[in-house]
Protein backbone atom coordinates (compact mmCIF):
# COMPACT_ATOMS: atom_id res chain seq x y z
CA UNK A 1 0.00 0.00 0.00
CA UNK A 2 1.18 3.81 -1.03
CA UNK A 3 -0.22 7.03 -0.06
CA UNK A 4 -2.09 6.84 -3.11
CA UNK A 5 -4.06 3.55 -2.45
CA UNK A 6 -4.16 4.69 1.36
CA UNK A 7 -6.24 7.97 0.43
CA UNK A 8 -8.53 6.00 -1.89
CA UNK A 9 -9.60 3.07 0.25
CA UNK A 10 -9.94 5.91 3.19
CA UNK A 11 -12.63 7.87 0.74
CA UNK A 12 -14.38 4.93 -0.17
CA UNK A 13 -15.67 4.46 3.16
CA UNK A 14 -18.89 5.87 4.31
CA UNK A 15 -19.26 9.32 5.34
CA UNK A 16 -15.32 9.78 5.04
CA UNK A 17 -13.72 13.51 4.10
CA UNK A 18 -9.94 14.56 3.61
CA UNK A 19 -8.64 17.70 5.04
CA UNK A 20 -5.47 19.63 6.27
CA UNK A 21 -6.81 20.93 9.79
CA UNK A 22 -2.79 20.83 10.46
CA UNK A 23 -1.72 22.33 7.84
CA UNK A 24 -0.49 21.35 4.05
CA UNK A 25 1.81 18.62 5.10
CA UNK A 26 -0.18 16.52 7.31
CA UNK A 27 -3.54 14.49 5.20
CA UNK A 28 -6.31 13.90 7.67
CA UNK A 29 -9.30 11.78 7.19
CA UNK A 30 -12.66 12.23 8.99
CA UNK A 31 -15.76 10.51 9.36
CA UNK A 32 -18.48 12.47 10.67
CA UNK A 33 -15.88 15.35 11.52
CA UNK A 34 -13.91 12.80 13.70
CA UNK A 35 -10.54 11.69 12.79
CA UNK A 36 -9.79 8.14 12.73
CA UNK A 37 -6.48 8.16 10.30
CA UNK A 38 -3.42 11.18 10.24
CA UNK A 39 -1.16 10.73 6.93
CA UNK A 40 1.99 12.90 6.99
CA UNK A 41 3.19 14.05 3.55
CA UNK A 42 6.80 14.63 4.28
CA UNK A 43 6.71 10.85 5.23
CA UNK A 44 4.59 9.12 2.95
CA UNK A 45 5.64 5.12 4.31
CA UNK A 46 3.51 5.66 7.40
CA UNK A 47 -0.06 6.89 8.81
CA UNK A 48 -1.53 7.38 12.50
CA UNK A 49 -4.98 5.22 13.34
CA UNK A 50 -6.65 4.88 16.42
CA UNK A 51 -6.74 1.87 18.40
CA UNK A 52 -8.40 0.08 21.29
CA UNK A 53 -5.86 0.33 24.16
CA UNK A 54 -5.10 -3.71 24.62
CA UNK A 55 -4.52 -4.20 21.16
CA UNK A 56 -2.72 -1.47 20.57
CA UNK A 57 0.17 -3.24 22.58
CA UNK A 58 -0.43 -6.64 21.31
CA UNK A 59 0.05 -5.06 17.89
CA UNK A 60 3.25 -3.05 18.85
CA UNK A 61 4.54 -6.29 20.42
CA UNK A 62 3.92 -8.37 17.68
CA UNK A 63 4.65 -5.71 14.38
CA UNK A 64 7.87 -3.78 14.54
CA UNK A 65 5.94 -1.63 12.04
CA UNK A 66 3.31 -1.01 14.66
CA UNK A 67 4.83 1.91 16.99
CA UNK A 68 2.97 4.15 19.81
CA UNK A 69 1.35 6.95 17.83
CA UNK A 70 3.63 9.91 17.27
CA UNK A 71 2.27 13.29 18.28
CA UNK A 72 -0.74 11.44 19.35
CA UNK A 73 -2.21 9.89 22.83
CA UNK A 74 0.05 6.47 22.79
CA UNK A 75 -2.40 4.87 24.48
CA UNK A 76 -5.03 4.77 21.62
CA UNK A 77 -2.93 5.41 18.68
CA UNK A 78 -0.62 3.63 16.43
CA UNK A 79 1.59 4.58 13.82
CA UNK A 80 1.59 2.22 11.25
CA UNK A 81 4.74 1.98 8.67
CA UNK A 82 3.52 0.75 4.84
CA UNK A 83 6.85 -0.21 4.34
CA UNK A 84 5.83 -3.64 2.49
CA UNK A 85 6.53 -5.95 5.84
CA UNK A 86 2.32 -5.74 7.22
CA UNK A 87 -0.21 -6.70 3.83
CA UNK A 88 -2.57 -4.73 2.47
CA UNK A 89 -5.08 -6.60 4.07
CA UNK A 90 -3.53 -6.46 7.47
CA UNK A 91 -3.32 -2.69 6.96
CA UNK A 92 -6.85 -2.61 6.21
CA UNK A 93 -7.70 -4.22 8.91
CA UNK A 94 -6.25 -1.52 11.20
CA UNK A 95 -7.77 1.32 8.94
CA UNK A 96 -10.74 -0.20 9.18
CA UNK A 97 -10.72 -0.72 13.12
CA UNK A 98 -10.02 2.82 13.62
CA UNK A 99 -12.93 3.71 11.19
CA UNK A 100 -15.18 1.54 13.18
CA UNK A 101 -14.20 2.74 16.89
CA UNK A 102 -14.54 6.39 15.98
CA UNK A 103 -18.27 5.18 14.21
CA UNK A 104 -18.98 3.21 17.93
CA UNK A 105 -18.71 6.49 19.32
CA UNK A 106 -20.43 8.84 17.40
CA UNK A 107 -24.03 9.60 18.47
CA UNK A 108 -26.96 6.72 18.33
CA UNK A 109 -28.69 9.36 15.66
CA UNK A 110 -25.78 9.43 13.86
CA UNK A 111 -24.71 5.97 13.85
CA UNK A 112 -28.13 4.83 12.36
CA UNK A 113 -26.37 6.21 9.08
CA UNK A 114 -24.20 4.26 8.84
Amino acid sequence: MNIETLREYCLSKNHVSESFPFGEETLVFKVMDKIFLLAGLENPDRFNVKCDPERAVSLREEYEEVQPGYHMNKTHWNTVFMNGNLSDSQLKEMIDHSYDLIVKSLPKSKQQLF
